[in-house]
Formats: C-alpha cells, structure tokens, sequence
C-alpha cells in the first residue's frame, strides 16, 4: 500500500486547494456557494441567523481567513452589531459597542456606498487591523434599494485572492444578503406590531386594565395549573353601587371618570400575582391565585374599603353621599374536570347577595 492510500483507506478523494482548481472548478465553487446562501436567505429564522449562515458558508467554501457582516444603524452613522466567522479571531466592535463609519475602510464603504478592494493592507491609509495576518479585503455595500444596512466584509492571507470572479461572486452575494436582512427586518417589524396589537386587543379601553378577553384566557391558564398544583383560586366581583343613577345624574363622563379610578384601586389590590379585569359596564374582577375564602374575603374588604375612602361623589347613591361599591367572593380548588365558569357563577351569585343586602358590602360564596 502507498502512502497516499495509507493516509486515505476510504478511497475519499483530498479537496483541492483554490488556487490548484482550474476556472471551470471555481466556478462550480462559486455558484454552491449563491445556492446554498441564497437558501439562507429563504430559511433563515433570525437576522443573526442568516447573516451567521452565510459567514460560515463562506469560510467553508473558500480560502477567506474571515467573513463577517457588519451592520448600521439606522441613520447610518454607526456600525452597531457584527456577526463573523473564519479561521482567525477578528477584533470585535469597540467596547461601547458602536464604530462610527468616519473610520475604517468598512465605514469608507457605507460612506461612499462603493465596494473597496484593498490588495495590500499595509498600504491603506483607512485600514484597521482586526488581524495581522490579513494581506487583503473586499468590503462590500449591503444596500437595498436607498437603504443602506450595512457592510459584507472578507479578509484573506493571500493578497492576490480577490481576483475579478471572486469579487463579482461576492458583489452578488452583497445584493442577496441585502436582500434579505430587508425582508427579513420587515418581518420583525410586523411581528411587533402584530404583537402591539395583540397587546392591545387585551386592555380595556376605557379603564386601561386587562379586558373580558384577557380574562377569559387568565382563568383558563390559572384553573389548569392550579388544578395540577392542588391550590386554590379566588375570584372577587366588583360592582358598583347605583351607577346608572351616578351616570343620570353627574353625566358619563364623570362616570367614565370613576370608573378609571375604580380599576386603578382594582389592579392596585390584585397586586403582582393577580389580575384585575373590566368584565363588562360596571363590573370589574380580580383573579387571585392561591387565595382561599378567608384571604380572599379580606382582600375584598380592603378594596371595597379604599373605593369608600376616595370619597368620590355621588348624588343619587341609596347609600350614602360617595360612590361604593359591592363584592361578591368566591374560592375554590379548581378540578380538572370542573368548568372554570362555576366559579364566576358562584361570585355572582354572592354579589348579588351583597347587593340585596344593603350594598356596600362583600358577601362570599359558601
């Protein structure tokens, strides 16, 4: 057995270097590589995920020593992120995480939106050093249409690399990669505000608190891991005493007024762990996890206490001359195969006990 056999008993023939493969060879390298990166321009989950994919597409396929992006912000007056990957440990970003584009042959790039050769870096005037074994860079624009995003920037050992094929292979990757950071940031972009409006479709307009929805999903969640944990969930209904009267006799607006505060007071006492809801009209909730009845019932007093010590006027109330409010209570240990509606129930039920029973007041579910 030869040598070369020796070193390679599967038979498996050795890649040849870059600069031993002829045009034909080279350019079956370079159109791998606008394959497999524009598939990372279509399959990519994140920015940094695809910019980290071509990177390492990059220094896989061809002698670079390192490949990175670096991106604007966006003014486009600093490079703010960076993503690299290659053979060499590249210099990272200054410390406070941002690099003026005033400095450095990247920043001569974005400024002038032209792609900078530098076959000798000792000569570049712009030139910072990120490694010293680097002999030259290709630093290309990443624009997409007016917007520019940022800079694709290759190093390699060898100064004669960038020839005329290289360097059109690399503008082209440029044009894909800006591409798709554009279409990519787009998405970002519409997922937050896809999720602003889901915020929103869960706050009351009115009272600025969780609504019905909001609610509705609490209590589903909460009655399934509570149920799992064997602890209990209390549930305060909150009503206020005459508000039709108040609304005939002070305006809404005064009673759109109240009703703010009221939710104010609500979401201060369902405190960290709870929740505070506007149910609907003059109704509001608050779910207390890990509350039973008699916890439960002094978180009611102490609420409906503070609403009367506000001292907020009200006129036509049966009760006296400042808006009250009556709570109904209700605890259990939620069961798995009970709904979770029955505890609405049985607060109402003791709210309108509360009700029948002067106002005022909390009652609790038995």
């Amino acid at each position: 057995m030869d040598h070369a056999a020796a070193n390679n008993p599967a038979g498996v023939a050795s890649p040849v270097r870059w600069e031993e493969q002829d045009a034909i060879a080279r350019s079956g390298v370079l159109n791998r590589i606008l394959v497999r990166i524009s598939r990372e321009a279509l399959q990519g989950d994140s920015v940094d995920a695809l910019m980290q994919g071509i990177c390492d597409c990059l220094v896989a396929e061809l002698p670079v020593a390192i490949a990175s992006v670096i991106l604007l912000d966006e003014p486009g007056a600093h490079f703010i992120h960076e993503v690299y990957a290659g053979e060499l440990t590249l210099s990272p970003l200054p410390s406070e995480g941002v690099w003026p584009v005033s400095r450095g042959c990247a920043g001569r790039c974005a400024r002038t939106g032209l792609a900078q050769l530098i076959t000798d870096v000792d000569q570049d005037p712009d030139y910072v050093a990120g490694n010293a074994d680097v002999r030259s860079e290709y630093l290309i624009p990443i624009c997409h249409r007016q917007r520019m995003h940022g800079v694709l920037n290759l190093e390699s050992t060898q100064a004669d690399f960038f020839d005329a094929d290289v360097c059109r292979v690399f503008d082209a990757v440029a044009d894909l990669v800006a591409g798709a950071i554009h279409f990519a940031r787009m998405a970002d972009a519409l997922q937050a505000a896809n999720g602003k409006l889901e915020q929103l479709s869960m706050i009351d307009g009115l009272t600025g608190i969780a609504n019905r929805r909001q609610y509705d999903m609490a209590l589903a969640k909460w009655w399934s891991s509570l149920a799992e944990a064997g602890r209990p969930l209390a549930l305060l209904m909150v009503d206020v005493d005459a508000f039709k009267a108040l609304n005939d006799t002070c305006g809404h607006l005064y009673g759109d007024d109240c009703l703010r505060e009221l939710a104010r007071v609500c979401e201060q006492h369902a405190g960290s762990t709870g929740l505070a809801a506007r149910f609907g009209g003059e109704e509001l909730v608050l779910l207390l996890p890990d509350l039973a009845i008699p916890e439960a019932v002094h978180a009611a007093e102490a609420l409906r206490a503070c609403v009367e010590a506000m001292a907020l006027r009200h006129p036509a109330s049966p009760v006296g001359p400042h808006l009250t409010v009556s709570v109904g209570v209700a605890s259990t240990i939620p069961m798995p195969t009970d709904a979770p509606e029955q505890l609405l129930a049985a607060a109402d039920r003791a709210l309108y006990a509360a009700k029948a029973d002067g106002r005022n007041r909390v009652c609790h579910a038995p």
